[in-house]
């Protein structure tokens, strides 16, 4: 039922903060004046220090571990390796169980854990760990798919039992999805037109500032509390409690305050370390990795190569798209097989193509181990998909806009997987809603005092006052699928409570939603609000003594647990109507008839007549119900043909990039980053612009100046650091104006779609398209760096 707040109520009785209002978030004040407290702040008496001995290369046997002289330093409580592990099971993996606890028998990545140690000073555990003396016997490594699939090649993981195994093509290709529709042979021998392209994607890191951490404690009943900084705390625990040899319900969890997150909290990092420290020492463990450790202590997006052909006919049509996906999912499975699947279903973009052939696969190599960042497979493919539109059109001399729109797919088209579209799909509005935005001034350095270098490729290193520099446009856009997909139980739990305190009726939110700094507290306390008509809502912290609420990924929450939360807080309103009509039915006839809302801590009619106060109908009374929700059914795709209903529901954002490159050095600076994206309704307005702004940012890093860059004899990561690892700041973050188009899918809980990835796909092609307006080079790949711009690379 739709929820409408009453027309005769005047505006003071209304309930404010609920859902379609920009409300302050709960914890901004807090995170902006340093006050906030994230799982890296937390202390307990006589607690214990946590550090991780790492391997110091790639790919290497163990010969021997020799832990003797770092137990013996004074202040050491504990060193564990693989041996010490309590049961016999000790591996673990998002969906392969794949990687190990702490390396037996061999490394497979730079910085894999081999060791553990507990002391009571940070200082005293990390001189400990190098006192750990490991004998290597090193291996040579797999890099590139050239050398994992080679007939003679090193298996990077021997004897393997994972359910990809029985169609993967080679004992290093993890998974491998094809999507088959039509026949693209015959398609191309209609084409007019027939473009081809290679496009290389670099490895970003999420880059979270809150570096991972976490505090275990052992409790009396032999079991072990973590508090910790993750994305799902049910996951964590299915993963943690069998390798600790304990149930799940000794395994307590409760979220900490988290730094960011971007898919890189999604895997376990020191979770096990914590807990296996606690158990063994019998005291709290602390373990917070330095920024060193953190870029080793998480999965990365995955580096693809991208291999595409296009077809069209003279007229601007779409014949075919051919494509095949490397990714590089490193040494160990995380989420490669569902990052495979999106990059495979999505690989098209949002176009109508009845006839393609897809191939998208994701290779075991001795690099870092990949898995989920914002956008899961779709970023890479948004950027060479887009990148072929503008080349096709340019051979067919047409607007590249105005080519994507002649083929913008919309309600009812058909995806190459041959899923139909069944809600709104507005990409052509979208393209041409941020082809209409005012475009920013020329020469915007330029003022009657003088040229603001600021403002110009280079900023204050002062190396241009204007002589050089071009101006670019480009335009992309992309479609990205919101929740778990291709069958998987995708269902969240809400716990809702209401009752007088104070004399005012109070509602009380219990998931075990991560907030990981997208503002789900803040809207579920406008649910709550909405649905229950109290202003006063209280979020209870995030635990594992609700159900789960899935993982804060895949633009998921809001719809899920949102829908939860909605699904709970309608239940809780019916029991509190019933309360109503036993206490004070028999005092007025709409008691029985009329529909009954709540709203402004009243119970109100349809039409605004006030029959009492929740705090009256509540009373004594405590009304408290747990229910899931789980969204459509979604089902796998078909290991030949890559058809099925795969995804839930879709969601669309379109950027235009206006940028000044200095041709002469090479250097780019992006002076907008104009989106126009649809999200179903703003629940919370003034997030979702910030959502926004936030993924275009992050698109933006990875077009300009974001990649881990591992090398390829090696296998060892040359940049773990932020002097070396570049991410936007305030003075590389260009101006990002925002077009919210709100068509609501009647599917979904309010209308809404997940918002936060769309714009981290099409914000990247959008700046590659704007440089090559600028300069006239091709420009394959990600990052762009200044020796592409100048020949020099």
């Amino acid at each position: 039922m739709s929820r409408t707040t009453p027309v005769g109520l005047t505006q003071g009785t209304r309930t404010k903060g609920g859902i379609g209002e920009s409300t302050l978030r709960p914890d901004g004040t807090l995170k902006v004046t340093g006050e906030f407290a994230y799982s890296s702040d937390m202390w307990h008496e006589d607690m214990l220090w946590g550090q991780i001995l790492r391997s110091p290369v790639a790919h290497a046997e163990i010969v021997s571990i020799d832990v003797a002289e770092a137990l013996a330093t004074p202040g050491v409580y504990a060193v564990l390796t693989y041996d010490d592990l309590p049961t016999a099971v000790r591996h673990y993996g998002l969906e392969v169980q794949d990687t190990p606890v702490l390396a037996h028998g061999k490394v497979r990545h730079h910085g894999e854990p081999v060791a553990l140690v507990a002391a009571d000073h940070p200082e005293t555990a990390r001189r400990a760990a190098a006192k750990i003396v490991v004998d290597y016997r090193e291996l040579p490594v797999i890099t590139d798919e050239s050398s994992a699939t080679a007939p003679d090649a090193v298996l990077v993981h021997e004897n393997r039992t994972d359910h990809h195994f029985a169609h993967a093509p080679h004992p290093n290709v993890l998974h491998r999805q094809p999507i088959v529709r039509g026949d693209a042979a015959e398609a191309a021998r209609r084409a007019d037109v027939i473009v081809s392209g290679e496009y290389v994607f670099g490895m970003q890191d999420q880059a979270f500032l809150g570096p991972e951490s976490g505090l275990a404690v052992p409790e009396e009943d032999g079991g072990v509390h973590l508090y910790i900084a993750t994305q799902w705390l049910h996951s964590d625990l299915r993963q943690m409690a069998p390798v600790l040899g304990l149930p799940e319900e000794k395994v307590r969890m409760t979220l900490a305050g988290v730094g960011g997150a971007f898919g890189g909290r999604e895997d376990l990092s020191m979770q096990i370390h914590a807990c296996l420290l606690a158990l063994r020492t019998g005291k709290p463990v602390k373990i917070v990795y330095n920024r060193f450790e953190s870029f080793f202590g998480h999965v990365h997006r995955h580096p693809a190569r991208l291999f595409y052909e296009h077809g069209a006919t003279r007229d601007g049509k779409l014949t075919h798209v051919k494509c095949r996906i490397v990714l590089d999912g490193g040494a160990y499975a995380s989420a490669s097989p569902a990052v495979v699947g999106n990059a495979a279903s999505l690989g098209v973009g949002p176009y109508v193509v009845e006839d393609v052939d897809i191939e998208a696969l994701a290779l075991y190599t001795n690099n870092p181990p990949c898995g989920a960042m914002r956008g899961f497979g779709a970023v890479q493919a948004c950027f060479a998909y887009e990148a072929q539109m503008d080349k096709v059109a340019a051979e067919l001399g047409l607007d590249p806009v105005e080519f994507r729109r002649l083929n913008a797919m919309e309600r009812g088209t058909v995806m190459p997987t041959g899923q139909r579209v069944d809600s709104p799909a507005p990409v052509a509005e979208l393209l041409r809603r941020v082809k209409a935005m005012p475009m920013p001034p020329e020469r915007q350095w330029e003022s009657s005092e003088g040229v603001d270098v600021r403002q110009l490729p280079g900023g204050l290193s002062n190396t241009t006052h204007g002589e050089g520099v071009v101006r670019g446009v480009g335009y992309a856009v992309g479609i990205k699928n919101v929740g778990f997909s291709e069958g998987f139980d995708d269902y969240s739990t809400a716990r809702v409570r209401m009752e007088v305190v104070g004399g005012e009726a109070v509602a009380t939110v219990h998931t075990a939603m991560a907030e990981v700094g997208q503002g789900g507290v803040t809207v579920h306390a406008q649910i709550a609000r909405t649905e229950l008509g109290v202003s006063r809502v209280t979020i209870h912290p995030a635990d594992t003594k609700v159900g789960s609420a899935g993982s804060t990924s895949a633009s998921r929450q809001t719809y899920v647990t949102g829908g939860a939360i909605k699904n709970a807080c309608e239940l809780v309103r019916e029991r509190v109507l019933e309360l109503g009509r036993r206490k004070f039915g028999s005092y007025h006839p709409a008691w029985a008839h009329a529909e009954l809302l709540l709203e402004g801590g009243k119970v109100v009619t349809d039409a605004g007549e006030v029959l009492a106060d929740l705090a009256d109908v509540l009373g004594d009374d405590v009304v408290e119900l747990e229910r899931e929700w789980r969204h459509r059914p979604t089902e796998p795709f078909d290991l030949r043909t890559g058809q099925g209903n795969g995804h839930v529901q879709y969601t669309f954002a379109a950027h235009r990039a206006v940028v000044e490159v200095d041709t002469e050095l090479g250097l780019v600076k992006v002076i907008e980053l104009a989106c126009a994206q649809d999200v179903g309704k703003a629940l919370n307005p003034l997030s979702v612009v910030g959502q926004i702004q936030g993924g275009t940012t992050q698109g933006l890093g990875i077009a300009v100046m974001e990649e881990i860059v591992v090398d390829p004899k090696t296998a060892k990561v040359r940049n773990p650091s932020f002097t070396d690892y570049l991410i936007p700041t305030i003075l590389d973050t260009p101006t990002i104006p925002v077009d919210v188009l709100e068509l609501a899918d009647e599917h979904a809980p309010y209308g809404l779609r997940g918002v936060g990835e769309a714009p981290t796909l099409s914000s990247t092609p959008a700046v590659l398209a704007a440089i090559r307006a600028a300069t006239g080079l091709e420009l394959n790949r990600t990052p762009v760096r200044p020796e592409h711009l100048t020949g020099t690379a």
